[in-house]
């Protein structure tokens, strides 16, 4: 079995389909985030300029494009191929803010899902705004580890499992979404999530009652707990990703990984995880072979970049192109410029310092600034997108700041303050969204220390100069509305704070204001936070 773990993506064209009792393509996608209009190489929308001299990547309509040339491809050989998408189809673009998902929902449903999996996001305006997916999708959506049957929304609506005949094949998918969705979206009290080992272990054995010897697991949890998963539940015979956005492939030597990763059990079985990036950039294709008894005997496939080589689907394109009409007024209005690109990248805004968090975090705290308020805390995974240098339209800023949270001041001890910061930084190894952009803060993280007690050398601004933090004292802190109600595990805010006031406005418009009053504004880094 070895020997065929090891083929390579260059030898997969060669073997695949000649070896095994059934050849499986499982064609995916993850965290898709509303960009149903192509992205530039900073994941914002890309301007049709760009578009026109092909620097563009990803858009529904290349998506579509991609999956209908393989899908029919597999079919017409006599394959066996499946779509799956594992969660965040939502938020991230003025589609979203527009339609509330009802346009992601209608795109998913013509390219033909076979299923999907919940992601965080989906909850980000309650059941009620997951509901307007499912009022639309005829696809399973899948989350093995919850129970909505006390909510009046999604009761009977969400399966823990799901058979999919992929041409006579009966293919078997259980789901776990991470129940950090409990504090980083807004599922409400009554979706209940379970412990996810368990909860697919259960999942897996429903299905194999029923006799179903192929199953994938379609998961939003992020690769390291996939890579957990993997090992830890018995039964799975592929793991197809997402919630980290993790770009894994066979053939880029700028990956974040293999394309797929093994997992070796204790058993001696080897299972294959795959994730395919975030944004539509890439499709994964994964290849599946299984013997006569039903093992798996090889996997192997590659993250496909949708880029301009991919004509996007015309009558899909049409569709985009109408259901933007809309809102391309806002999203043309140039509001400010910028002299140099502002990084907003997941990987940095989630681990350091980063350009997009200091722009932001500064103007959160200028804005609030005669109240009192001395500090700004910013979550890392609530910027969405970075801004090139030049012209900056509203469009770009609702990209970075897409979620319509809004200021919320309070008061709180600098002992809070500290607790607050120690959250921030508790899950630094995992690309947690929690991690805190300031201003108004210094403070240095050792990283390599024990969750819990990494944040030491805190300075908060005194006039002109910087003093040490005292924990007796208060302080004025402006945060978002998210974050203040305990979002992203800074239950401080929603515990401790005194004063607290949601008074809005949309922090777009705070960020859209300030980098007009500053333009054309200058991005650096100053060392406000050290990492070591």
């Amino acid at each position: 079995m070895t020997t065929r773990l090891l083929v390579t993506a260059a030898a997969l064209a060669l073997t695949a389909g000649t070896a095994g009792a059934l050849t499986l393509d499982v064609l995916h996608f993850n965290d898709f985030h509303s960009r149903i209009e192509s992205i530039n190489r900073f994941d914002s929308t890309c301007p049709a300029a760009d578009e026109a001299e092909g620097k563009c990547f990803g858009g529904v309509a290349r998506l579509a494009t991609k999956i209908n040339e393989l899908r029919d491809g597999i079919r017409a050989r006599g394959g066996h191929v499946v779509v799956l998408e594992a969660g965040d189809a939502y938020q991230g673009s003025l589609f979203y803010t527009t339609y509330k998902g009802k346009v992601e929902a209608e795109f998913l449903e013509a390219i033909g899902l076979d299923a999907m999996a919940l992601g965080n996001h989906e909850f980000d305006d309650g059941p009620e705004g997951l509901a307007n997916l499912l009022d639309i999708v005829t696809f399973p959506v899948l989350a093995s580890n919850l129970d909505v049957s006390q909510s009046n929304v999604l009761a009977g609506r969400i399966a823990k499992h799901a058979i999919i005949d992929a041409g006579g094949v009966r293919v078997g998918i259980v789901a776990a979404l991470n129940r950090d969705t409990m504090e980083i979206s807004s599922p409400g009290p009554t979706v209940i999530f379970h412990e996810e080992v368990e909860a697919l272990r259960a999942a897996v054995a429903a299905l194999a009652e029923q006799g179903v010897t192929i199953i994938i697991a379609l998961n939003h949890m992020g690769l390291p707990a996939d890579l957990e998963l993997a090992a830890e539940v018995a039964g799975i015979d592929a793991i197809v990703g997402g919630h980290s956005h993790t770009w894994l492939s066979a053939s880029d030597p700028g990956r974040a990984g293999a394309y797929p990763t093994w997992v070796t059990r204790a058993d001696g079985s080897a299972v294959p995880v795959v994730q395919a990036g975030s944004y539509g950039r890439y499709l994964g294709h994964l290849t599946l072979e299984f013997d006569d008894a039903g093992t798996l005997v090889f996997a192997g496939g590659d993250t496909l970049l949708l880029d301009a080589k991919v004509v996007p689907d015309a009558t899909i394109a049409a569709r985009v192109a109408a259901l933007a009409g809309p809102i391309e007024e806002l999203k043309s209005e140039i509001v400010a410029a910028t002299a140099a690109p502002v990084d907003g990248s997941r990987d940095n805004c989630r681990a350091r310092e980063c350009t997009m968090g200091n722009l932001v975090a500064e103007a959160m705290l200028a804005r609030a600034a005669g109240q009192g308020v001395t500090i700004a805390i910013q979550n890392g995974g609530g910027l969405r997108a970075s801004i090139d240098a030049g012209e900056v339209t509203m469009g770009e800023v609702l990209a970075v700041l897409p979620f319509q949270n809004t200021l919320s001041t309070f008061q709180l001890t600098g002992a809070g303050v500290l607790a607050a910061l120690e959250n921030g930084v508790s899950q630094i190894a995992d690309g947690a969204g929690r991690f805190p952009q300031v201003a108004g803060l210094r403070f240095t993280v050792e990283a390599a220390a024990p969750a819990g007690s990494r944040i030491s050398e805190v300075m908060v601004r005194a006039g002109d100069g910087w003093a040490p933090i005292d924990a007796a004292a208060v302080y004025g802190v402006v945060s978002n509305n998210f974050m203040r109600a305990g979002g992203d595990g800074y239950r401080v805010f929603a515990r401790e704070a005194t004063n607290a006031y949601d008074y809005g406005p949309d922090l777009a418009d705070v960020l859209a204001e300030y980098l007009a009053a500053h333009a054309p504004y200058t991005p650096a880094l100053d060392g406000r936070i050290t990492i070591k």
